[in-house]
């Protein structure tokens, strides 16, 4: 049972009693109430209640919004009570949608900060990052309350809902990044696509993490905060003839995280549904709809929620690699290679990988890894092919460089993310220059598994490392760069890796 309780400010309650059930994935309560007032004047409304074990993913308080108000703020605090080892304590995310509605994909979304702020505010001319600017128009706004986890003792809430009456301020025209910066023509450009700014739950403004990037040797971005596309119209100073933004964001399911990579301005992707609700397909056409790649995060990273259930059926590419390189990237590693392995049979296409940092704060690395895309300019679309056709390889820092590429005994060539068309029992060279690797060993993986592994490197770094096959015994060949292993057989941490090299017609 969900207890409910509202408080008017000058003394009234009231008390409700909700059911939920487990199977349900929203619970609506009951209204809270305002009556109109003159201007500058405030009113405060405050909501308690209780969330029990089981509650759905999803609560709703409706507000009702009468006319002429300037600006909602809302704060919100809940109890966090000692639970036994190995049980998860009180988590709860919260966020807005105005007067149209909560629809699922709807137009009503104002604004989440999840569990990163304990109050927000809105009006037409300001609002919390995380939050949309905007008129506090009258109708009925929700407060969207997410209980991530909940303690078996429930989750106890209070929040205070304070409205400002009085004239609307005038609402700024959002500037956005240009889709260009100034490029190379056809070459290697490095990117980031997996961060987050002070807009979500990140620490770091637009303009810090654009001078992170620049000194990490980047030459694009992508915006990526939690279930809100509210830094859209904040990078545009960042950007430059040196630096592109593109603009996604990170869409935060219960069931797994995927970044949407450089979609139009203003894209809104909900993420209010799990597996088991056969919906993410239809948010996956609306992020290539609107211009962006689908591309699944961290699929085995541990985190409550982040473990990727949806399938690769609607993938553009994978995150193989993020942040600081771990177990879980290693799990990835092996998963995507098997997912290479049934390309190959003809079961499915292949999907390319990617690595990004998920960098939040300090001392988190924006750059490490980065994803280095063979492109044909510096714009958005450009390094977008580049991605959805595989023509990249992952490296750990700007220091480290590579050029990987299979040739046939006349002349035939093919480099990272394409096929070097080949009779089946045709010699092939396989060829990895690098530099920026000190005593890394190279490892070249096939549809079999590794089937060489070189000398470290020396000190300085770079080398050349050869091997010879035929597309029948191997039918692709992608380069792993390790780090020398502290102890044991199994192999360092990655330096870097690439997108395979397909052998044979």
């Amino acid at each position: 049972m969900c207890e409910d309780h509202q408080e008017d400010g000058r003394g009234g309650l009231a008390r409700r009693a909700l059911f939920v059930t487990g199977a349900a994935a929203a619970l609506t309560l009951g209204s809270v109430s305002f009556a109109s007032a003159a201007d500058g004047d405030q009113e405060t409304r405050t909501v308690r209640g209780t969330l029990p074990p089981g509650s759905p993913d999803f609560v709703y308080v409706p507000v009702e919004i009468p006319a002429g108000v300037r600006e909602i703020k809302v704060a919100y605090t809940y109890d966090r009570p000692a639970v036994p080892a190995g049980t998860t304590g009180n988590a709860l995310d919260i966020g807005v949608f105005d007067d149209r509605g909560t629809e699922l994909g709807g137009r009503g979304f104002r604004g989440w900060s999840g569990g990163a702020r304990t109050e927000f505010f809105l009006r037409a001319d300001d609002a919390t990052p995380g939050y949309l600017p905007g008129p506090v128009r009258e109708g009925t706004w929700h407060i969207a309350l997410g209980p991530y986890t909940v303690a078996p003792q429930g989750l106890a809430y209070e929040i205070t809902i304070t409205l400002t009456y009085g004239e609307p301020g005038e609402a700024a025209r959002p500037v956005y990044p240009p889709e260009r910066a100034k490029g190379r023509g056809r070459a290697w450009y490095r990117g980031d696509c997996h961060l987050h700014s002070w807009y979500s739950d990140g620490r770091r403004t637009p303009a810090e993490i654009g001078a992170l990037a620049r000194a990490a040797g980047l030459d694009f971005i992508n915006s990526s905060d939690h279930n809100t596309h509210s830094a859209h119209a904040h990078w545009a100073d960042v950007a430059g003839d040196d630096l592109l933004v593109m603009l996604g964001e990170e869409i935060t399911t219960r069931n797994g995280h995927v970044v949407a990579l450089g979609t139009d301005p203003g894209t809104f992707i909900d993420w209010r549904y799990r597996a088991r609700d056969n919906r993410f397909g239809r948010f996956a056409r609306q992020i290539r709809r609107a211009g962006g790649l689908v591309v699944p995060a961290h699929p085995h990273a541990t985190c409550v929620g982040c473990n990727w259930k949806f399938g690769f059926g609607e993938a553009d590419a994978v995150e193989v690699w993020n942040g600081p390189y771990t177990p879980d990237d290693e799990v990835t590693l092996a998963d995507w290679d098997s997912m290479l392995v049934a390309s190959v049979r003809g079961e499915r296409g292949w999907i390319p990988a990617m690595g990004s940092s998920d960098a939040h704060r300090d001392p988190d690395a924006v750059g490490s890894p980065q994803t280095v895309v063979l492109a044909d300019d510096l714009t958005r679309q450009a390094i977008q092919e580049g991605i959805r056709a595989g023509r990249s390889y992952i490296a750990e820092s700007a220091r480290l460089a590579l050029s990987f590429r299979a040739s046939g005994g006349r002349g035939e060539h093919a480099g990272i993310g394409e096929r070097l068309a080949v009779g089946r029992d045709t010699p092939v060279t396989v060829r990895l220059e690098v530099t920026g690797a000190p005593r890394c060993t190279v490892r070249f993986v096939t549809d079999q598994g590794v089937l060489h592994t070189s000398a470290p490197l020396p000190v300085a770094g770079a080398g050349v490392v050869e091997w010879r096959t035929t597309p029948s015994y191997a039918a692709y060949v992608r380069a792993e760069l390790r780090h020398e292993a502290a102890a044991g057989p199994l192999p360092g941490p990655l330096a870097a890796f690439t997108n395979p090299v397909f052998l044979g017609r």
